[in-house]
């Protein structure tokens, strides 16, 4: 544990009801990736006569759909928690994913988050009795309240600078 880390407490997790309103909230710009396209390879079929894209878009075979919807879930999760820690579920609701040493996620905590997501029933599995997803146990990581987080952070990082300052 560095010294910027911060102790995961009982008092700094994300409730079950948090956890469950970002997996909502987290299927709206996925859904709005699928309808873009969906209406975008319309549109663009209608305004160039090219309805290639359009035809393709229709015409997917079920497990040709199920690599499309899982490979947008894929991109969305990883590339948003490798970079801010957060999905616009997480932006709402004020949480943030942290290690189980309360430092910022890795790449390898990210990409393990999102792959663990593919386990079926994963977006539920949070509802158990300690409140972690699978995608949490696995990857070692934790989502949790963002206020709480950086108000304890911010106390523990005063006290090293007091016990700096006495020595």
């Amino acid at each position: 544990m560095t010294s910027n880390a911060v102790p995961i407490s009982e008092d700094l997790l994300a409730s079950k009801g948090k956890r469950f309103l970002n997996h909502l909230i987290d299927l709206v710009p996925q859904y709005a990736i699928f309808y873009g396209i969906d209406y975008g390879s319309y549109y663009l079929g209608e305004i160039t006569g090219y309805y290639a894209i359009n035809d393709f878009w229709y015409n997917m075979t079920e497990l040709e759909d199920l690599i499309f919807n899982y490979g947008v879930m894929i991109l969305y999760y990883f590339f948003m928690e490798k970079y801010t820690s957060r999905t616009l579920g997480k932006y709402i609701t004020k949480t943030i994913v942290v290690t189980t040493e309360g430092e910022a996620i890795t790449t390898k905590h990210a990409l393990s988050r999102t792959l663990c997501r593919l386990i079926p029933f994963d977006g539920i599995s949070f509802l158990g009795v300690d409140g972690k997803g699978w995608h949490d146990s696995i990857s070692k990581t934790y989502v949790v309240n963002i206020d709480a987080f950086e108000a304890k952070k911010q106390t523990q990082l005063n006290l090293n600078e007091i016990g700096n300052y006495i020595e």
